[in-house]
């Protein structure tokens, strides 16, 4: 697995834990920029959120594909409302549940569905060994065409690991009071997804001891691609040391 070095970092005046924390928190959990710029000014960092956008889109996607995988690929699509036109939400994940790619199309057929196929197989580089789709006859018909040799499964019920990975987008879509750009929900969903989907680890039907194990490892695999190391909230790095927010008392005359 390759990692950042800091050299990835030159030039920049912050910390590398800064500048990775705040694209973990963006792309983690469903915040504004806004939000993630107040909660780095808590702990004493003075960081806009123009500079955490940017910060986002310089060092989000390196991450997110660093972080890819798979070889049985489930997929599935859903319809977004994006500047008051309907768009289809083209994804495909593996059989952890782990975002492969994300595709933002304007259409819901055959075309649409290749350029999804030809997109993933030109990422991942080899084709997967099982596909999985619902009974949309687009995904038939583009695979015919793109991955002939591949065993493809439509059945219903086994494309349930694609659906679970539409709600963290539906999320996001409330918190920003609904996309304005197809070009803008690409490029974000492209890093959000793979690097939510790393802490996205299930609760149910497992003991304390394995999920916090799964979870240290998500941050060790998160340090290591992200060259930093994560450490809730206790950076010692100069010149920004992040603290915990304090409270002068009240002074009484």
């Amino acid at each position: 697995m390759s990692t950042h070095p800091n050299s990835h970092f030159a030039g920049y005046r912050y910390p590398v834990e800064v500048v990775s924390t705040a694209v973990w928190l963006y792309f983690r959990f469903p915040l504004r920029l806004p939000m993630v710029e107040e909660m780095l000014a808590a702990r004493g960092g003075t960081v806009s959120y123009e500079t955490v956008w940017q910060w986002g889109l310089k060092f989000g996607r390196d991450i997110a594909n660093s972080l890819r995988r798979g070889d049985k690929r489930y997929l599935d699509e859903v319809i977004l409302t994006i500047g008051g036109k309907r768009h289809s939400l083209w994804r495909a994940v593996d059989k952890d549940g782990f975002v492969l790619d994300v595709r933002v199309q304007s259409r819901r057929d055959v075309k649409a569905a290749k350029r999804l196929l030809r997109k993933l197989l030109k990422r991942q580089g080899v084709e997967p060994r099982v596909m999985v789709t619902d009974k949309l006859k687009s995904y038939a018909a583009a695979k015919c065409e793109t991955m002939p040799g591949v065993e493809h499964r439509q059945r219903k019920g086994l494309n349930n690991r694609a659906e679970n990975s539409h709600p963290p987008t539906r999320r996001r879509e409330r918190q920003m009071k609904c996309f304005k750009s197809a070009r803008l929900v690409q490029r974000f969903l492209s890093f959000h997804d793979p690097i939510a989907n790393l802490f996205h680890l299930r609760r149910d039907h497992r003991p304390v001891a394995d999920y916090r194990t799964a979870r240290a490892q998500a941050f060790e695999t998160w340090a290591e691609i992200a060259g930093a190391r994560l450490a809730a909230w206790s950076w010692h790095a100069q010149p920004y040391t992040f603290r915990q927010p304090t409270c002068k008392p009240a002074q009484t005359s």
